[in-house]
């Protein structure tokens, strides 16, 4: 517990005095947001917004972990240091960031609202997801427990639903393929809510909370621990050192959205967004709680949905429309609400769907006790 206040604390820090040191240097650099033509006119006033605010809240992440774990070794050289679920943790985080900071980089450079094209993007994207899932099954602790399985999880891995039923290459070869649609289905998310004010933070924020709490529990609960609760243990290779990251990530996020919140001095860019989504894809896979993310990450879920309800009923529809604008949270923008009353109520939301995954998690231990 002494790790995680460290490392909340650091990244708070970090994150709250870098980003306005970074405003400054967009500022002199002129490196400010482009805004798409066909998006709410109101937004039209956030034009030359300083982007890539994402960059800080990685750079504090980063730095967070390895000084936590530094002063944990000053303060007992026996202590564990990052493991290999960490390290993967931030791999998957920092190439998907990479891939947001190219996209952020090209519409700045070129002055448009568009950067890296489609295929581009998504072949990145697919390179950094494909070398993750990869590692994820590899580097077994002493117990023999790997970062991942080819087990499909709820809140633990699920038996029954395993990807080798048809021999090792196989299952790898298939959860690959499911590994990367959660990590797409994430990074895909988190971007699409990242249109208003502080939304995608927000959001973020609570997120992060839960796979703190869960992470914790599963520690405290893990299979050949003191504490374990008979066939309710978890067998998770280092589930502390994800609810260190987890709590490092809602600090840093705090940290940011003082400066991200109505009306933003900064924008995380694709660069914030894609790095938290790979961060939500990771959670979910190196915390066995693969199918559980649809509850704790709703929002993002909503959101994504929203988006291919309005394209598919506009291509079978023959160009008619659900929703004013898609994503979702702009069509209540043209009905009316005021940006920050949006973002409010889908904090609200954000936070209903985490307390709808923590219950779910806990009911099921529960139930197993």
């Amino acid at each position: 517990m002494i790790a995680l206040l460290i490392g909340a604390g650091v990244a708070l820090l970090l994150a709250l005095i870098g980003t306005p040191l970074f405003i400054r240097f967009l500022v002199a650099k002129s490196y400010g947001q482009f805004i798409r033509d066909d998006g709410p006119t109101s937004h039209h006033t956030k034009r030359g917004t300083p982007t890539m605010g994402g960059t800080v809240v990685v750079a504090a992440v980063l730095i967070s972990y390895f000084v936590t774990h530094l002063i944990m070794w000053m303060m007992n050289p026996r202590s564990a240091g990052p493991s290999a679920s960490g390290l993967l943790l931030l791999f998957l985080m920092v190439g998907m960031g990479f891939v947001g900071f190219l996209d952020d980089y090209i519409k700045i450079s070129n002055k448009r609202s568009l950067g890296l094209n489609a295929r581009a993007k998504l072949i990145l994207q697919a390179a950094v997801g494909i070398i993750f899932a990869v590692l994820v099954l590899q580097f077994p602790n002493e117990d023999g427990l790997r970062p991942a399985s080819t087990q499909i999880s709820l809140v633990r891995d699920i038996p029954w639903l395993d990807l080798a039923f048809g021999g090792t290459i196989l299952g790898a070869i298939l959860f690959v393929v499911w590994s990367n649609l959660i990590i797409t289905a994430a990074t895909n998310g988190v971007n699409l809510t990242d249109g208003l004010d502080g939304l995608a933070s927000g959001a973020s924020i609570m997120v992060f909370g839960a796979y703190t709490i869960m992470g914790i529990w599963q520690n405290n609960q893990a299979c050949g621990s003191p504490r374990e609760a008979g066939s309710g243990c978890y067998q998770v290779r280092d589930p502390m050192d994800l609810a260190l990251l987890a709590a490092i990530l809602s600090a840093a996020l705090v940290g940011f959205l003082w400066w991200n919140t109505s009306p933003a001095k900064i924008f995380m860019g694709d660069t914030g967004s894609l790095a938290i989504g790979g961060a939500v894809a990771a959670f979910a896979i190196l915390s066995r709680t693969e199918l559980l993310l649809a509850f704790i990450g709703g929002l993002f879920v909503l959101i994504t949905l929203s988006v291919i309800i309005q394209v598919g009923f506009f291509k079978l529809s023959g160009g008619k429309r659900v929703f004013k604008m898609a994503p979702l949270q702009h069509h209540f923008e043209l009905k009316g609400w005021a940006e920050v009353t949006v973002v409010v109520r889908f904090w609200i939301l954000a936070g209903l769907f985490v307390a709808a995954g923590l219950g779910i998690f806990y009911a099921e231990w529960v139930v197993l006790l």
